[in-house]
């Protein structure tokens, strides 16, 4: 009889793999300990909900058709015919707002806490592309259902772009596939959501975790640490597996309590019905074109608003390389009330927006 020694197994590995140098990294790593520390768990939150999009996405691939005549039905089967499957695909969805949620707190609280200052503006860039990726997700994803609020939500938001000068009109067709949504539309969106982000997201989530582990844990400025740091590996990892326990947890009594619905296929020769808006992550942008006159001064309204935007973002990402005090580990208020006026603007504006 054929018989394997098991020691002799890992210790073929640990000779071809660093096995040993990764252990002594993760367990002589330590992450601080502040009144802040909380606010770590949200990065490693938004990698689980990702993991969770990973698995739940490809178990839909089996069932999904992305055309016009086959995609409301093929979700419709999911929904009623698959075993769990609308369960797979209300944790899908739900995850995909979870996500985007921990995300934006995990990007407010390192801009609130300095943590983009050098030698981590690399960390802080690539945490910015990853928002943009996964808002991509958000949107591209939306289409999919083929219903009525999906169809001409995405006709709206297809639309936006069209008012930048010189691109607008560029970017609009390359979005749709053509002039009208179709099925080209969504043919793009599908293959931009299944093949495209996804390589784009493990590429950047892979530099995001090197950086987070080479440089470590950035600690707030003129925080005072507590004596007593925790131990990475194994310490701090059961905590993080701890807190995404109970994220699993709410996640699946969540999408159990509230399915995520399906509206009525959608008709081109229908007129769009009432109350069309998109997505709560999409909301602010949405809700200040709707606010903003059609014309300020000699300028275009909807184009000045989708300008304003798109600098704000460049800014985000070039945040690092504008506040100097912070590479001289020294807190910059001026920043940081900008910083405020701005969220509580985005938060109010969403609020507008569901009031509305």
């Amino acid at each position: 009889m054929f018989y394997i020694n098991r020691a002799t197994v890992v210790e073929w590995f640990r000779n071809r793999l660093p096995v040993d140098t990764l252990m002594e990294h993760l367990t002589s790593k330590q992450v601080p300990r502040h009144r802040h520390s909380i606010w770590y768990y949200f990065g490693g939150l938004t990698l689980f909900f990702f993991i969770v999009q990973v698995i739940t996405g490809i178990l839909l691939m089996f069932y999904y058709r992305p055309t016009p005549d086959h995609a409301y039905e093929s979700i419709l089967f999911i929904m009623n015919e698959v075993r769990y499957g609308w369960l797979i695909r209300s944790t899908h969805s739900w995850a995909a707002n979870l996500m985007i949620g921990t995300l934006f707190i995990h990007l407010i609280s390192v801009f609130f806490m300095q943590a983009y200052r050098p030698p981590r503006e690399m960390m802080w860039i690539s945490g910015v592309v990853l928002l943009g990726l996964v808002l991509g997700f958000g949107f591209t994803g939306y289409l999919l259902p083929w219903d009525e609020m999906a169809f001409y939500a995405t006709q709206i938001g297809t639309e936006i772009p069209k008012s930048i000068p010189i691109v607008g009109e560029s970017i609009m067709v390359l979005l749709r596939g053509g002039q009208e949504i179709g099925s080209a539309t969504l043919t793009r969106m599908y293959s931009l959501h299944v093949v495209v982000l996804p390589l784009a997201t493990l590429l950047i989530v892979g530099l995001h975790l090197f950086l987070n582990q080479y440089y470590g844990v950035s600690t707030p400025v003129k925080t005072t640490k507590r004596k007593n740091s925790i131990q990475f590996f194994p310490n701090y990892m059961l905590r993080d597996l701890r807190v995404w326990l109970i994220a699993f947890l709410a996640l699946l009594s969540v999408a159990m309590i509230y399915p995520w619905g399906l509206g009525e296929e959608a008709d081109i020769l229908k007129p769009a019905p009432e109350g069309i808006k998109p997505e709560w992550y999409f909301l602010p942008l949405y809700q200040t074109l709707k606010i903003v006159p059609p014309r300020i001064w000699y300028f275009d309204g909807e184009a000045l608003v989708n300008i304003v935007f798109l600098f704000g973002g460049i800014l985000l990402i070039v945040l690092p390389f504008i506040d100097r005090r912070s590479r001289n580990k020294e807190r910059n208020i001026f920043i940081k009330v900008v910083g405020l006026i701005i969220l509580i603007y985005l938060i109010g504006m969403t609020i507008f927006a569901y009031m509305d």
